[in-house]
Parts: C-alpha cells; sequence; structure tokens
C-alpha cells in the first residue's frame, strides 16, 4: 500500500525481480515485491550462507530463486527455495543501467528473466520497479469531457472526485467572505447569545483571533479542494494511487466534522458542506478505476531526477509535518482550547472568557479542532502525492502543490500580520513549512515541469 504500484504485465510473472547477496535477501523479500518486483534472486550463496538464506525466506510473499557457487550449497537450500541452480542461469538477464527502456526491452523476451542489481536500484532511485511497468504499460487518452455521459448515474470517479474539489474551493470561498464580512452568521450569534460588537467589548483581541482561525480554516478548504482536483485528473488518467489517496485524505478530513461531538457546536453551513460532499467523495472511490491513460513515460537529463528526489524527500516531509501539526491542533481543540501564545496575544485567560459566556469556548473549540482535523486530510493528501505522483512531466502535480500550499500559507501569514499576532514561537512552524515547500518545488521544477523528450 505504502508503494501502491500499478498492476505488473501478466507476462511478467516471475520474470521481472531483483538480485541480491544473501547479507541483504531478508530485506529485499519484505521490501521489494510491495514495489513491483515479482521475484528475488539470491547470488551467490556458498555453503556458509544456507542458514542466512532459510531466514531470509521464511515468510516470503514471491518467488525466490537462489545461484548457488558449488552442488554442496545448491543441494543445502533447495527445499528452502522455489528453484536454485549452480551458476548463473543463462535465460536471465542482469541490468546494468537503470534505464527503463533497458528494462522493458529485455522483458519483451518472453522466456528472459530480467533482474536489477542493488547498484542499479541505488542509481535509479526510488519507485524504479513502479516507472518500468508504467513504462510497459499500454495506455490510451483519456475519455474527452464531452463524450462522458449526462446521466449522473454513469459518470467516472474522477468526476464525483472534481467535483469534490470544486465545492471544497467554492465553501472555502464562502467561508472566507463571511469571516471578513459580518464575521459571524445568525447561528453563530443565536449559539454565542452576543454580537460581534459584544465580542470587542469583551476583548478587542477577540473577534481578530476568530477571524484568524476562520481565514485559516478557509484557506485550508480551498487548498485541499485544489489537491483534490489534482488527485481528479490523476484518477482520470488511470492512477490508481490517486483513488487511494483520496479515500484516505478524504475520509480522514471528513470524519473530523465529528469533533463537534467533542466540542459540543454543530456548525449548520458546516453540516451542509459535509452533506453534499461525503456522498460524491463515496462516489468518487466507490467507482471502478479507469483504465491506463497516462501519457508515455520518458527519462530525462539524471541530474534533474537527481535533484528532483530531494524536493521529494522535502515534500514528503511537508506533509507528514503538516499531517502531525494537524493531529496536534485538533488536540489542542479538543482540550485546553488555547496554546500559551494564543492567551498572550489575547491578554487573558481561559477562565475569564468561559466566565463571560459560557459557550464561547465550545464555539472557539470548534473552529480550532475542525481546522486541525481538515489539516491532516491536507497533510496526507500532500504526502501521498508526493509518494506516489511524482513523475517526470506531471507539470498537474508540481503546479497544484504549489497553488494548493500557498492556499494553506499565505492566507494564514496575512491574516496573523493583519491582526497583529506575529509572535515568532507561533508562527515558526509556518515560516519553516513555506522555506520547504518552496525549496522543493524549486529543485523539482525541471523535472516535474519538463517536456517529452528523448531519454538522456
Amino acid at each position: 500500500m505504502v508503494f501502491d504500484h500499478p498492476t505488473s504485465l501478466p507476462e511478467w510473472s516471475g520474470r521481472f525481480g531483483v538480485s541480491v547477496p544473501p547479507w541483504i535477501a531478508r530485506e529485499a523479500i519484505t521490501v521489494l515485491p510491495v514495489q513491483g518486483a515479482s521475484v528475488v534472486e539470491i547470488n551467490p550463496v556458498r555453503i556458509t550462507d544456507a542458514e542466512v538464506v532459510r531466514r531470509a525466506v521464511a515468510g516470503r510473499r514471491c518467488p525466490v530463486t537462489a545461484v548457488a557457487d558449488t552442488q554442496e550449497a545448491s543441494d543445502a537450500i533447495a527445499a528452502d527455495v522455489d528453484s536454485v541452480t549452480v551458476g548463473a542461469p543463462a535465460d536471465t538477464v542482469r541490468l546494468s543501467t537503470p534505464a527503463l527502456a533497458a528494462a522493458v526491452e529485455a522483458l519483451a523476451e518472453p522466456s528472459t528473466v530480467v533482474l536489477a542489481t542493488p547498484a542499479v536500484l541505488l542509481a535509479a532511485g526510488p519507485n524504479w520497479f513502479n516507472r518500468v511497468i508504467e513504462a510497459a504499460t499500454p495506455t490510451s487518452p483519456p475519455t474527452p469531457l464531452r463524450d462522458v455521459s449526462a446521466d449522473p448515474r454513469r459518470w467516472p470517479g474522477w468526476l464525483w472526485a472534481a467535483l469534490v474539489g470544486v465545492g471544497l474551493i467554492v465553501a472555502g470561498a464562502g467561508a472566507a467572505a463571511i469571516t471578513l464580512g459580518p464575521v459571524l452568521l445568525w447561528y453563530d450569534r443565536d449559539y454565542l447569545g452576543v454580537s460581534v460588537s459584544d465580542l470587542q467589548h469583551l476583548n478587542h483581541h477577540l473577534v481578530g483571533f476568530l477571524q484568524h482561525d476562520r481565514i485559516t480554516m478557509a484557506g485550508n478548504m480551498i487548498g485541499i479542494g485544489i489537491l483534490y482536483l489534482l488527485l481528479a485528473q490523476q484518477m482520470r488518467q488511470g492512477y490508481r494511487w490517486a483513488r487511494r489517496a483520496l479515500l484516505i485524505s478524504g475520509f480522514v478530513a471528513f470524519m473530523s466534522y465529528f469533533y463537534f461531538l467533542g466540542t459540543g457546536f454543530a456548525e449548520p453551513l458546516h453540516t451542509l458542506v459535509v452533506i453534499a460532499l461525503f456522498p460524491m467523495l463515496i462516489l468518487a472511490v466507490w467507482r471502478r478505476p479507469a483504465e491506463p491513460h497516462w501519457p508515455p513515460i520518458v527519462e530525462g537529463p539524471e541530474p534533474a531526477r537527481r535533484r528532483a528526489l530531494w524536493g521529494q524527500l522535502l515534500m514528503i516531509g511537508v506533509g507528514g509535518g503538516l499531517a502531525v501539526a494537524g493531529a496536534v491542533i485538533s488536540t489542542v481543540g479538543l482540550t485546553s482550547v488555547f496554546v500559551p501564545t494564543d492567551l498572550d496575544f489575547l491578554g487573558t485567560h481561559a477562565d475569564h472568557l468561559r466566565a463571560a459566556d459560557a459557550h464561547l469556548l465550545p464555539f472557539i473549540a470548534h473552529d480550532r479542532a475542525g481546522f486541525g482535523g481538515a489539516l491532516v486530510g491536507a497533510g496526507l493528501a500532500v504526502l501521498l502525492i508526493s509518494m506516489w505522483g511524482w513523475r517526470r512531466g506531471q507539470r498537474w502535480v508540481w503546479w497544484c502543490l504549489l497553488l494548493g500550499c500557498a492556499f494553506g500559507t499565505v492566507p494564514v501569514l496575512v491574516v496573523h500580520f493583519a491582526i497583529g499576532y506575529t509572535d515568532l514561537e507561533h508562527l515558526l512552524p509556518v515560516y519553516v513549512l513555506v522555506l520547504a515547500t518552496v525549496t522543493a518545488l524549486a529543485l523539482s521544477k525541471d523535472y516535474m515541469t519538463a517536456r517529452e523528450a528523448p531519454e538522456a
């Protein structure tokens, strides 16, 4: 699941894998099959390696073959592996280059077993098996939008995913407009029993504090919507990983609605958004994935790919960091509500606010916990897109990560400076996030936005 490679071609079963020495065989047998390897060869095996091989193959999930250096070594492990030969078999090709074309060409011969060496995998970087499988998979152009049935019952999953993305963008824009306009709607005032001016009199920073929470949430919603539009586009191209990423991120983000059970306040518009969009999410991931429609896989200059790997690593860190931050914010919202810098900015303490209005803390907690849950969903989307969608020429991925992260961070900084909440300790994680994102996208730009070109 972590690597989520496409299904290998049936004719490659047992013929596409890796050749490793005994000392790393256990790790290879555990890790590489889930990345796309359908066979692991242990080579060379000496008589002294017999026990190491036995431990390595226990509980294996793919065929394991061995090349022994003597007949004695072969006899010692014959019962533990699927096949063993003395000396390298003639029908096996061991690749010396990570070039995709070399692997695909060798696999075109139906009787040939094609194996990558550790040196090839180190040179190729992550997802090499995945890239080879995609390069060899027959594809076709996606169905034009005009040919999609007008009957919603026949709509493909990617179209429902796109509607979820658009819905979140519209909802986020609406939330921002309300926050910058009336701040409180009628049901907010009814629940609190006060008006905006009453809150201003209670604490002159309080209205700005509410606005900063809600603008942050609105920007995050728009950012998630952009990322879901990207996932819809990738689903349309037939990438299975996009459907799974939408399921994981969307489920977490929408389930955070039920935080109201802990905060005691359920917002009607929030409820309406969930009721409208969650069924669309279910339809998006329920539909059968599209057939492969991705563009041709073309390898480019190696230096650009190497730089992009560092960018990928940084973006994975950004996604993981966002998810952790969201979990922390959710926990704060459901427990103490405020962090110390919040109370320093407000110049008060929680007990004073609770005494002034019994509903005020649950009201603020709803905003905070809800934002935390949405941030976990956004972080998971960034994490999974960066893990599974990092390919040369995927301009949609690069631009949507840029726009999604921009909407998730720029409004945060603007509103904090606008209300004067500029505490360095409070904003430091945002500064780190911006720096990491800009660095990652700068390192990967040439690779991710490249046009098709001959292999270098």
